[in-house]
């Protein structure tokens, strides 16, 4: 999985491309819509910001995992949410809006937060071995020009041509799953024969990240006595994170293949905990209204 054209070139565009149509769903009334609803807006940062990165090294300490794929773990456990988890909110009943205020508000602070968590983390689990640096203002900067400006450009395109934002925001909504799917696709091809050692590295602790925080952030919303859609949407927010932008972070500006392979697991995992997660909140659903 070496650094090569997929990393350095398709893989920021994508994600440019994501979150430009992220922007085009958002409008300055969402952020305000967040001031209305504080209470479940801070659960869930509560649940991404905290919670999730809190469990991914808790099961990276616990499974003794190689330094490097433990900073992987770290780095997919600090990505926002993306189109994937608004659209498992969606076909599960979820609160969209909440969903894609989250998903935008936690976009807006994570590019600031990836550097600095995942320097420590760096120096925390590779110590004096470390070979790969991650300078901070650059990688800030970095991160910002391919996450909260495409925002900002596409929230400025849904302003002043909204009928040609909705048309263009409906076709990046399904290219930044099915293009997460292509780009993990040519990773598997590419690597198909350590496929194996990948998930064997990897693997249980990316399936444990995906189900526990999905489980978790459920049952914060829960116990916070959030209204079940409100629920949902905190569970997929917490269990379902950017794949493409933690392949962004380790492939594009650390430039550590090794740090991919949890990103790549984790996103060919996260569609059947997800699913599985959707099928057991419809049935919660289904109990109470019986």
């Amino acid at each position: 999985m070496s650094p090569d054209l997929l990393t350095k070139v398709i893989l920021p565009a994508a994600l440019f491309l994501i979150m430009f149509g992220m922007g085009l769903s958002l409008r300055l009334a969402d952020f305000k819509s967040v001031l209305q609803a504080p209470k479940a807006v801070g659960i869930g940062l509560i649940g991404q910001m905290l919670l999730l990165p809190a469990v991914a090294f808790f099961i990276a300490v616990s499974l003794n995992l190689s330094p490097e794929i433990a900073v992987g773990l770290m780095i997919i456990a600090l990505a926002p949410g993306g189109a994937t988890s608004n659209l498992f909110t969606y076909l599960s009943k979820g609160d969209v809006s909440l969903s894609i205020s989250l998903t935008a508000v936690v976009s807006l602070i994570t590019p600031f937060t990836i550097p600095l968590v995942t320097a420590w983390s760096m120096l925390y689990f590779m110590g004096d071995a470390a070979v790969f640096s991650l300078p901070l203002l650059k990688t800030i900067v970095q991160l910002l020009v391919i996450t909260v400006i495409p925002v900002a450009l596409g929230m400025l395109v849904l302003s002043r041509w909204p009928n040609t934002a909705a048309k263009i925001e409906n076709l990046l909504k399904w290219f930044s799953i099915l293009f997460l799917l292509l780009i993990i696709t040519l990773i598997v091809l590419k690597n198909a024969d350590n496929m194996a050692n990948f998930f064997a590295q990897a693997g249980l602790a990316t399936l444990l990240l995906n189900t526990l925080v999905l489980v978790l952030g459920y049952q914060m919303a829960k116990l916070g006595r959030l209204s079940h859609p409100q629920a949902v949407s905190i569970g997929f927010e917490v269990g379902i994170q950017n794949g493409t932008l933690a392949l962004v972070v380790a492939g594009t500006l650390i430039g550590n293949e090794v740090m991919m392979i949890p990103a790549v697991t984790y996103s060919l995992l996260m569609f059947v905990s997800g699913a599985a997660f959707s099928t057991f909140v419809w049935r919660k659903h289904k109990q109470q209204t019986l």
